[in-house]
């Protein structure tokens, strides 16, 4: 797997330290989790979507495709829409993967994310010397009307812009100064999401963002930046209609949510705007107990705790895993995590490695149960 965001590179934080009650429910066996237990059910119950990230290649898994289809009615692809995925030449497109996932969603009445249409990275290999000044524009409108285009009317949502904020790049406005930024302009953004409006009126343009939900001076600063370009984009009447949180988050001891969080999800409440937590997972590096046992529980409380602050409001409509199992997570492809703690693999998600739910699903399951409904 690629190595991912500044986030998990730069941050010192290791978790959630809140001070709610922690009432977790008894975990039943695997007998009591489909049907009206199943996490999708109970989510529909209030609302709300339940969902996860699939890597297409796990959809010849027979147990990961039963899993996924009793679990969850909400999908995102982990690669398969990304730019660079798509688009092997400047001229051709692979489809492959992004239509079987489609097409799983759509024979299980799932509902499907689009993820992404402008990220700084995964770029193809043509990219950097085929991109100029002259042609980033129809490069970008060019693509997103294929991709949008193709799947108009199927897809619930897209996240069209990814991680455009970059305190540290020294920009007035916060912008990072990606290849976008740097052959289009600032109006890059305001043009990927007038051209997915046209492209398919009907899906949720979503703005998708990273390293917002703590309490933490670097948080606290990029969520402020991260309100104030929603704010520009909706002043300009641009088509934005979500906020991704994407909830990349550590267990531990340090990293701490409330107010912060809350107030991110009241901004964006206030500008009209839906909240999904689009990459949720819980990092479990930091718990010094390497029992299983221990870490899972751990988890599964910052699991808990993050959820029932993310489901205080009805602007949150969807809650998505970054993966399903722990067999496939792609913390454990990143190298410094398997050169510091090579024998023991993470365990972020509501699934473990053989397909049995852990703590974090009774956890999930349980926040899902007591959400407003909305």
């Amino acid at each position: 797997m690629i190595t991912r965001r500044e986030y998990l590179k730069r941050s010192s934080l290791a978790a959630c330290g809140l001070a709610l009650a922690r009432t977790l429910p008894a975990e039943p066996g695997n007998s009591h989790i489909e049907g009206r237990d199943s996490l999708k059910a109970r989510a529909h119950n209030r609302g709300l979507l339940a969902g996860c990230a699939v890597n297409a290649a796990n959809l010849r898994e027979d147990a990961f495709t039963k899993v996924l289809a009793a679990q969850y009615n909400l999908v995102v692809a982990e690669n398969a829409m990304k730019f660079g995925p798509l688009r092997p030449t400047p001229d051709t497109f692979n489809f492959a993967d992004a239509d079987a996932l489609v097409a799983f969603a759509q024979h299980h009445k799932m509902k499907i994310r689009g993820h992404n249409f402008v990220w700084h990275e995964q770029l193809p290999a043509w990219f950097a010397g085929t991109a100029t000044k002259e042609n980033a524009k129809k490069i970008l409108t060019d693509h997103i009307h294929t991709v949008a285009g193709r799947y108009k009317g199927k897809i619930h949502s897209w996240d069209v812009v990814n991680e455009a904020i970059n305190i540290s790049d020294g920009r007035p406005d916060s912008l990072r100064k990606s290849s976008w930024l740097e052959l289009i302009g600032p109006e890059y953004l305001e043009l990927a999401y007038r051209t997915a409006r046209q492209a398919d009126p009907k899906a949720k343009l979503t703005y998708n963002e990273y390293g917002i939900e703590d309490q933490s001076e670097s948080d606290s600063a990029k969520r402020a930046a991260t309100l104030a370009l929603l704010k520009r984009l909706k002043a300009a009447n641009v088509p934005l209609d979500a906020l991704g949180i994407q909830s990349h988050i550590k267990a531990g001891a340090l990293q701490t949510f409330g107010n912060g969080l809350r107030e991110l999800i009241a901004g964006a409440q206030s500008l009209g705007l839906e909240v999904y937590f689009t990459e949720l997972d819980v990092n479990d590096d930091a718990i010094p107990d390497s029992a299983p046992a221990a870490r899972d529980r751990i988890v599964a409380d910052v699991y808990h705790d993050y959820l029932a602050i993310a489901f205080e409001s009805t602007a949150t409509k969807a809650v998505l895993t970054w993966g399903l199992t722990d067999a496939h997570t792609w913390l454990n492809g990143i190298k410094s995590h398997r050169e510091k703690l090579p024998n023991r693999p993470q365990r972020p998600l509501p699934f473990d490695a053989d397909y049995k739910p852990t703590p974090a699903f009774f956890a999930m399951r349980d926040a899902f149960d007591k959400a407003p409904h909305r």
